[in-house]
């Protein structure tokens, strides 16, 4: 499994940017009022994020030799749950963005109150990728000193010269 690259996120971000601001044009244009994520929202990313963390803490443990062993499977679907949480962290930031960038385009700029709810949300978000990478280190196996030489040279086929 290849680690998440800023690209990745980059690009997650920048769809939810973009689908964060055609949801609240599509809302007005309809007569309804722009979207305000509920204020619940930032706690349970920064949450999430914690438990994400909190999870891979005992694989590193066990990776460095200081803790018990854990299931190989275990250990692989945390690694799965950390990259996933960067980019669904990613992707609520840049959707809370695009909705904060729909509201400061309109020619009425609305309550300070609904801007704080969002501006959350983006913290949230971040947070939630930045736990996401942090946990997906915390589950990186350190290389072997073989690691750039696997299995060494073969003295099976050929080593006679025949």
């Amino acid at each position: 499994m290849k680690r998440t690259g800023a690209g990745v996120l980059l690009v997650v971000g920048v769809l939810g940017t973009g689908a964060g601001f055609l949801v609240d044009q599509l809302l007005t244009a309809s007569g309804r009022p722009t979207f305000t994520p509920a204020a619940m929202l930032p706690i349970l990313l920064v949450l999430l994020g914690a438990a994400v963390v909190a999870f891979a803490i005992p694989v590193r443990r066990a990776t460095r030799g200081t803790g018990a062993s854990p299931d190989p499977f275990q250990a692989l679907r945390i690694a799965m749950l950390a990259k996933a949480s960067s980019i669904v962290g990613a992707l609520t930031a840049g959707f809370a963005v695009g909705l904060l960038l729909f509201v400061l385009t309109r020619p009425v700029v609305p309550s300070v109150g609904s801007w704080g709810v969002v501006l959350a949300t983006v913290g949230g978000g971040v947070a939630l990728v930045a736990a996401g990478l942090v946990a997906e280190h915390l589950c990186t196996i350190r290389k072997d000193d073989d690691d750039e030489h696997p299995g060494g040279p073969d003295p099976g086929i050929g080593a006679d010269g025949a």
